[in-house]
């Protein structure tokens, strides 16, 4: 272990908060895709009403601790979810949602992958990829220059790799600290069992 300085001490973490490490990443080139199988299928969600969202939104982030559609007022959610340049695609298994991709279009020239993923049970079968190939076909279009996400240490450790394997780079880092949601009442005390709570 390194020794610290006195100006670089490690700090406590308030009780009832979670820290977290944010890496953005981003692709400036469009990648050569490959076609890659899958059992599974995409659609586009048009207009989602706020209340189905939030539901697969809580199924597929519940385990990550995903919080921020879920800490804004319902004509929020809805004033992003209808947006023109928002983009929201089901993932289903047969007629089962088990995850969805969001695409945000709105500053002009970049596409953000705002939400990427799969329900706990889906994951780890080799789907991810396909997920990913669908999602930078949508993302890459004529006028996009930049295709970009983030992830965080709440995250799958499968995460970072897994985007880097897919052709991003990492552009920049943020350290974050938000109130524990499990002790908000956000979600339950059983989301997230691999984050300690500090009550």
């Amino acid at each position: 272990m390194g020794v610290d300085s006195a100006d670089n001490l490690p700090q406590d973490v308030p009780k009832g908060h979670v820290p977290t490490i944010i890496t953005h990443l981003e692709m400036l080139d469009k990648p050569v895709l490959t076609a890659s199988g899958s059992g599974l299928t995409l659609e586009r969600w048009f207009e989602p009403p706020v209340a189905d969202y939030l539901a697969l939104f809580r199924a597929v982030g519940e385990p990550w601790l995903w919080t921020s559609r879920l800490l804004m007022d319902t004509d929020t959610v809805e004033e992003i979810l209808h947006h023109p340049a928002t983009e929201i695609h089901i993932v289903r298994e047969g007629d089962t949602p088990v995850g969805f991709i969001e695409l945000d279009f709105r500053v002009t020239g970049q596409c953000e992958i705002g939400f990427f993923g799969l329900v706990a049970s889906m994951n780890g079968k080799g789907h991810g990829h396909w997920m990913m190939g669908q999602a930078l076909r949508m993302a890459w279009r004529d006028d996009i220059k930049r295709v970009w996400l983030h992830t965080c240490t709440q995250d799958s450790p499968r995460a970072l790799p897994f985007y880097r394997q897919n052709g991003f780079r990492v552009f920049k880092q943020q350290f974050d600290l938000m109130p524990d949601p499990r002790l908000t009442g956000h979600l339950p005390r059983t989301a997230a069992p691999h984050v300690p709570i500090l009550s």
